[in-house]
């Protein structure tokens, strides 16, 4: 009975070597009846514990354990929130590893804004793998004042095993376990409940009267919220300052009514004083704020005068929405997810409509290349967000509006459950791309599978359950984010043959005959654990006695000065980028093919003190290594090639004697700002506009090849990489 009573203690009280100290970090602190560090987070699908028999000091630690998934991770995170002031933040760490391969193992720092990260390093870049005994380590990052929490831990990806113990974080060489964390007054604004059960607003049926009076309220709603120093202030919650005024507005009979309830509802704001510090938007600003609808609208001088008044004497500084983070990049702030929203709540979706159409006509970089004139947008789906009739519906709603950005960093993976169930979860074991503009056979996940399909590498999908590839295309097109139409394709390629069914019929070409064929599909994880296209090579090879090949796809800071000794001599590098780099080398590895220090980017960046401005700045620059590589440089890319991939892909542009090879690429340059909407929904967009330093676009248009060549289903068939052997080629003759 005693001995019963003592492991009920044990699961409620936490065993502890250390009971003055603030935070869990030596992992002395555990529950007994899970095996668990207390207050540790478990990340990833590797196994995750206390160790009771392997400490660096006191009696646990932190353990991960791999699974046999590829390309999974297991991590072990500690959340504290930045109650603090500082310049830098360090974590040090003990970490003891055993037999890890295919991956590495390290410390994770990771510093949280409202929505995103605003630092990170999981010491990647220094590739710690096989087996080594306790060891210190040490990661530092800028310590930012809109941090809003910390998480510190240990990651091991690949197989292996990993132990972590006695943590210390830092703050400007003070430990975070002594330091006196600082008071943040609680603004107003997050005190506000009322609305947390629904919105309560029961829209009437909808005419094209009052579509246009929500579409007004919806900009004006905007404005204020990026504009009214009152509300910028976070002194009320202008989520919910919509759903009180909205059924007093959904009642108004005429102009005349409906612009004096709006005057009083934007002067029960209070007076906003003269700004001395408000600047005209400049001259040369690459874009300038549109408020056109001021005076295009149907509004009374005396409203229009209201609002320019605000403009002018708008909010400057810290905002409660809207904020800078590392590197003058925006940040939006405060947004609540809503995850508890009601499946249908006509206010909340409204709200959603609201948010998106003036984050992205504030603060989007690319809104004038958008194929539809961003300012029709929101009139246009007032309708389909109010009268959404389930969850499934609003999510969908949700994808449309997003996708008129016409951004592929756009993504729709977070939080729209219902759509991705409705898509399904099982694949078919190999994989399709658009080649010759059919939908063709590349690879399969695995060679047992290849050898018993009946399908084969270079066959032609004509239809799927009967409809052509064109019909399914063309009907669900609307759904996929994409800045065009190549990674549009790409994007729908990857769930065309998705499904919730363990088998689908589909029709195809083989050998010039047609054939007809019932295929079994299984979780996308079943395949990916088979897929081995890339496992255990290094990122650099030569494939002609004097050409040297890079693939981004492993490469590592290590490898960068291997590689410039290695393939010094030779006549040709060709380096790959038909991939995301695993590690940032625009500048390590640029500096190799410049002769002189030489700008290859430039940018433009929202104003938090003027939302809607993007004035450009000066863009990046390579420095000139010591010693740098005479011979020719070609680059590979195609639409794989988006992002990082593009913008490393400029700066080997700016190279002496580079050649870029392939086919148009994602045309989504730049960092990815996210943003959330009701319901638990995260997208995002392209954040800085990247230009070419002569003023060149890359959004949308991609990274243009000097030499096009893409992919024929003859090629295929034959297992060749004709864009590799184009460059061959190219290097052999010149």
């Amino acid at each position: 009975m005693k001995y019963i009573l003592f492991i009920l203690l044990l699961a409620f009280y936490s065993c502890s070597s250390q009971v003055d100290k603030k935070y869990n970090l030596n992992f002395e602190t555990y529950n007994a009846r899970y095996l668990f560090p207390k207050d540790w987070i478990e990340w990833g699908k590797y196994n995750l514990s206390a160790d009771t028999t392997i400490a660096r000091s006191g009696k646990y630690s932190g353990k991960i354990k791999s699974k046999n998934n590829h390309d999974a991770f297991g991590s072990l995170a500690y959340k504290i929130p930045a109650d603090y002031k500082g310049e830098n933040i360090t974590l040090e760490g003990f970490m003891k590893i055993k037999n890890v391969e295919d991956g590495y193992a390290g410390l994770l720092l990771r510093i949280d804004g409202n929505t995103q990260p605003l630092g990170f390093n999981n010491m990647k870049d220094q590739n710690i793998q096989g087996t080594k005994d306790w060891q210190k380590y040490s990661i530092t990052l800028p310590f930012l004042k809109n941090a809003k929490n910390i998480y510190v831990g240990g990651i091991l990806v690949g197989k292996g095993e990993a132990w972590f113990d006695d943590f210390t974080v830092t703050i400007d060489g003070e430990d975070i376990q002594t330091l006196k964390t600082i008071e943040k007054p609680i603004p107003n604004a997050t005190l506000d409940h009322e609305f947390d059960n629904g919105s309560k607003i029961n829209f009437p049926d909808l005419n094209d009267r009052m579509i246009s009076n929500l579409e007004l309220l919806g900009k004006i709603w905007g404005f204020l919220k990026y504009h009214h120093p009152e509300i910028c202030s976070g002194n009320y919650n202008w989520d919910y300052e919509l759903f009180r005024f909205l059924p007093k507005y959904l009642n108004v009979e005429n102009l005349a009514e409906r612009d004096q309830l709006l005057l009083e509802w934007i002067d029960s704001y209070g007076k906003i004083k003269i700004c001395d510090s408000c600047k005209e938007t400049p001259q040369d600003a690459f874009l300038k704020p549109d408020h056109a609808w001021f005076n295009d609208s149907d509004l009374n001088e005396e409203l229009k005068e209201k609002l320019n008044f605000i403009y002018k004497n708008r909010n400057q500084g810290e905002s409660f929405y809207i904020g800078n983070e590392a590197y003058g990049r925006l940040t939006f702030l405060n947004e609540n997810e809503y995850y508890t929203m009601p499946t249908i709540d006509g206010g909340f979706q409204l709200l959603a409509l609201y948010r998106y159409w003036n984050m992205i006509h504030y603060f989007f970089p690319y809104k004038h290349l958008t194929d539809n004139n961003w300012s029709s947008i929101l009139k246009k789906y007032i309708p389909d967000f109010i009268n959404c009739k389930n969850r499934l519906d609003y999510e969908l709603a949700c994808i449309r509006l997003i996708t008129e950005i016409n951004d592929t960093h756009a993504t729709t993976s977070v939080g729209f459950t219902n759509v991705h169930h409705n898509r399904g979860s099982l694949y078919p074991p190999f994989i399709v791309k658009f080649i010759e503009n059919q939908l063709v056979v590349t690879n399969f996940y695995d060679k047992n599978a290849q050898e018993t399909s009946k399908i084969k590498v270079g066959d032609i999908i004509t239809h799927i359950n009967n409809k052509p590839i064109k019909t399914i295309i063309d009907s669900i097109g609307s759904y996929y984010p994409a800045s065009n139409e190549t990674s549009k394709l790409r994007n729908i390629s990857r769930d065309l043959l998705r499904s919730s069914k363990k088998k689908i019929a589909i029709n195809y070409i083989s050998n010039n005959q047609k054939k007809h064929l019932e295929i079994e599909l299984s979780p996308e994880d079943d395949w990916k654990s088979r897929w081995h296209d890339w496992k255990d090579e290094k990122c650099y090879k030569f494939i002609k006695k004097d050409i040297g090949y890079i693939t981004l796809k492993t490469i590592t800071k290590s490898d960068v000065p291997i590689i410039k000794e290695q393939f010094k001599s030779v006549k040709g590098i060709i380096i790959d980028i038909r991939n995301y780099p695993a590690t940032f080398v625009p500048f390590i590895l640029g500096s190799y093919f410049v002769s002189n220090d030489k700008h290859f980017a430039k940018f433009t960046s929202g104003k938090v003190n003027n939302p809607g401005e993007f004035s450009f700045r000066e863009g990046d620059i390579i420095l000139k290594a010591k010693e740098t590589y005479k011979g020719k440089l070609v680059v590979l890319v195609n639409e794989d090639s988006q992002s990082q991939s593009e913008y490393t892909a400029m700066a080997f542009r700016a190279g002496n004697n580079t050649t870029i090879i392939g086919s148009t690429t994602a045309g989504a340059d730049g960092n990815v700002i996210s943003l959330s909407l009701p319901g638990g929904l995260l997208t995002g967009f392209s954040g800085l506009g990247v230009y070419y330093p002569n003023g060149t676009e890359t959004q949308r248009v991609g990274i243009i090849p000097d030499i096009e060549i893409k992919p024929t289903i003859k090629g295929i068939k034959e297992r060749r990489d004709e864009v590799l052997e184009r460059a061959i080629k190219f290097i052999n003759n010149n």
